[in-house]
């Protein structure tokens, strides 16, 4: 009797301490797709289709797309790269960009690169994701679109010893790329703030300005004059084959800018899937 009592306890030990014990280490599967996105719980969540626009459609970034393209092909080859900050105006194809490069690489070499995007609000994870990647013979492309830090908020501390001040520093096959509208990635007044209450005011500040420096290449994306909106939207439309002529089609850009409050990459696109809708509408049956 005693036994079975003993044998029946050391059972229900061993089940509490099978739901105290930490999960067992997420099995990842790199080759199911050739773009992710992390979830903090550990998952990597395959992508079917990436909402994206090809490389050759984003009009008068000639230089970011060459730098960036280098860049990303270089890593996907094995080869030296650097983590990459676009930064700059909203709507200017930044997170496009990105996107469209890890295509075009794809496209040339099938299945060397997989793209992984990582949510700013999960950025605290990030180690958790550089531990899975860790030895996987797939080359990884992080992404974290519209990165950013507030008052505080100290994530950054965390990003800035993964990128490169880490014991273990960055995997081999992992590169980072991040968006952002600020170039320090922190409010003015946040790096003001540290500079009027610290002991030593410029040490607040380089202790700001230093997380950028983490990113080896920065990219400048400026808002956009007339003329460069008109090659956006000229650029969209040749591609669509829309039937339009070239006042029609500037005419209707303008009002259509105007309305929105300014002119970006993401303006014109919004423009042109409209006027391609009406367009099509317009078009006789047959």
């Amino acid at each position: 009797m005693m036994t079975e009592r003993l044998t029946e306890l050391a059972a229900r030990i061993a089940d509490a301490l099978d739901r105290l014990a930490p999960p067992a280490p997420a099995q990842i599967d790199l080759t199911a797709a050739d773009a992710f996105v992390w979830h903090p719980s550990g998952r990597l969540l395959p992508v079917a289709v990436v909402a994206r626009v090809d490389i050759a459609l984003l009009q008068v970034l000639e230089r970011q797309k060459s730098i960036l393209l280098a860049n990303t092909s270089r890593f996907a080859s094995g080869l030296p790269a650097n983590n990459a900050m676009l930064w700059g105006a909203r709507g200017m194809g930044k997170s496009s960009l990105v996107k469209a490069a890890h295509a075009a690489v794809n496209q040339r070499a099938p299945g060397s690169l997989a793209l992984i995007e990582i949510h700013r609000e999960d950025i605290r994870t990030l180690p958790d994701l550089l531990n899975l990647l860790r030895g996987q013979t797939r080359r990884c492309l992080i992404l974290c679109d519209d990165l950013s830090f507030e008052r505080e908020d100290t994530d950054y501390k965390a990003l800035k010893s993964v990128l490169d001040g880490g014991i273990e520093g960055r995997p081999e096959n992992v590169l980072f790329y991040a968006t952002s509208n600020r170039r320090h990635l922190m409010p003015r007044d946040m790096i003001e703030n540290e500079r009027s209450t610290a002991i030593n005011p410029s040490e607040a500040t380089e202790e700001k300005v230093s997380l950028s420096d983490r990113f080896g290449l920065w990219l400048g994306f400026h808002n956009c004059d007339q003329d460069t909106f008109f090659a956006m939207i000229e650029g969209y439309a040749r591609s669509m084959g829309l039937n339009v002529t070239p006042e029609r089609l500037r005419a209707e850009a303008v009002e259509w800018s105007v309305t929105r409050g300014g002119r970006s990459g993401r303006v014109a696109w919004q423009f042109i899937q409209d006027l391609a809708g009406r367009v099509l509408e317009e078009a006789p049956p047959g």
